[in-house]
């Protein structure tokens, strides 16, 4: 199907061009989502009457996608999340979560900004493409860690995702009971251990 493209779309054309795409994908995105008319005479000549207009508003939407993009372009967030010791998120991270995310902190992106190709399942730095606008895209980084003490180790370069990382190797071995016994008491071992046989039998009755 040939349509009209009403404003830019990665690896198709920019405003004003005339482009063959799958019917699927002109039905179910691109015209419903008003990025594109169908390719016939008389859209075109409501495309011609309308291009400043339209240029205008794509112009208006790209400065303020610019705006947001310079709030945000290479920062890093903390993101707190329950997680096993394992690191494995008890619920995965979506584009909405993160969309919910940016907003409470003060950004405006919608959850079809957030190029995020799988949820997030576990614990760690993760970059993520924003596409604010056709024509601007950032990328920021999720810290997404158990505690913000976490975060602060990850962000060193720490992996958290075993029990050993988080709570530290116990390299403490156990001394031999030998060195459990009483410092003060220094007669040898094995005569202690007689004393104590002794101490434990009964008494033979004397006649």
């Amino acid at each position: 199907m040939k349509v009209i493209l009403l404003e830019r779309i990665a690896k198709l054309g920019a405003i004003g061009d005339e482009v063959t795409v799958k019917p699927g994908f002109a039905r179910n995105f691109l015209l419903p989502s008003g990025r594109a008319l169908r390719a016939n005479a008389a859209n075109r000549e409501v495309f011609e009457a309308q291009r400043a207009e339209i240029v205008a508003r794509n112009d208006e939407r790209k400065g303020v996608a610019e705006e947001v993009s310079k709030g945000l372009d290479g920062k890093t967030f903390v993101f707190v999340r329950s997680a096993g010791e394992t690191g494995q998120l008890y619920g995965s991270v979506s584009t909405r979560d993160i969309s919910e995310f940016l907003a409470a902190q003060g950004h405006k992106v919608s959850r079809n900004q957030v190029d995020l190709k799988t949820p997030i399942k576990t614990i760690g730095l993760v970059d993520i493409s924003l596409t604010l606008h056709p024509e601007v895209e950032t990328t920021i980084t999720l810290n997404i860690a158990r505690t913000a003490d976490e975060a602060e180790r990850q962000e060193t370069g720490e992996d958290l995702s075993s029990a050993d990382a988080i709570y530290g190797e116990n390299d403490e071995k156990f001394e031999s009971l030998a060195d459990f016994e009483d410092e003060d008491d220094d007669r040898p071992r094995r005569k202690r251990s007689n004393d104590a046989a002794e101490e434990a039998a009964p008494e033979a009755d004397s006649e």
